[in-house]
């Protein structure tokens, strides 16, 4: 896919493992300009790792709960380049009295945190960076990650309530942002061995039914599935699609029940 002097901002690179890397690896040997976000003790994380993609980009500091780091960015996205062509939405946060089976138990201000940090955030980088991704010609592209909020999954409590509430923001913002030619989309992805994955206590239950139920094999340390996904709906290929969730998961949302064992051909 030729991405060349596309623009765009990714957020979420905290590792190499991260589905945000994989996105500004694969963009950046595509042809795209990148520049890459992190905040609090995390920024140094990512500058360090910025140092190993094909081209070290550029790291601007971004805290989605601080609307002065979203003007902040904006005012440099416009000096540096003049409009944005995509934008990654790799953010997600839930305390640990949110996660792990622990649902009826969880505060309301650890609840509302995980919404604020996990679903609004994407409303707000959206709105903050909308004058610039007016000027994209092809129009601009919002791409967030999701994981299916359509079902209840073991451990996932809080979270799970915060990506049912990102896929309606999603669906509000290809209404909003439509008129002004930007998109918006998610895309649900199967479980990953990243950083914020193991911050989740019990992931192992939930990524142990992929192999029982996806129809295609899902390699829970390949980013890069999703990662293609993602250029794709920030490429001007994808300029007719608003409002949608992307399955890139195997198969699993497809399927009911688990796989009975393949069967010998005839």
């Amino acid at each position: 896919m030729d991405l060349t002097d596309r623009k765009l901002l990714i957020t979420g690179v905290l590792t190499d493992d991260s589905i945000a890397f994989a996105v500004a690896k694969a963009a950046q040997e595509a042809g795209a300009d990148v520049v890459l976000t992190g905040f609090g003790r995390a920024l140094r994380l990512t500058t360090r790792i910025a140092k190993r993609l094909p081209t070290e980009p550029d790291v601007l500091e971004l805290d989605v709960n601080e609307p002065a780091h979203i003007e902040a960015v904006a005012a440099d996205l416009t000096t540096r380049w003049g409009r944005l062509d995509g934008l990654l939405h790799a953010i997600a946060f839930a305390p640990e009295d949110a996660l792990g089976g622990n649902f009826l138990n969880t505060p309301v201000e650890s609840a509302e945190l995980a919404f604020r940090t996990s679903a609004y955030s994407m409303k707000s980088l959206a709105v903050g960076l909308l004058p610039l991704l007016r000027e994209s010609p092809d129009g601009g592209s919002v791409v967030g990650l999701d994981f299916d909020a359509t079902v209840a999954w073991p451990v996932y409590d809080w979270m799970g309530v915060a990506k049912a509430a990102l896929e309606s923001v999603n669906r509000y913002l290809a209404r909003d942002l439509g008129p002004y030619g930007v998109r918006s989309n998610l895309i649900a992805a199967g479980p990953l061995r990243t950083i914020a994955a193991k911050g989740i206590g019990g992931f192992d239950q939930i990524a142990g039914l992929w192999g029982e139920q996806a129809p295609l094999a899902w390699d829970l340390a390949d980013a890069s599935p999703v990662a293609d996904a993602a250029l794709f709906l920030m490429s001007r290929l994808s300029r007719g699609i608003t409002g949608e969730i992307l399955h890139v998961d195997g198969g699993y949302h497809a399927l009911g029940a688990p796989m009975a064992p393949p069967q010998a051909d005839a």
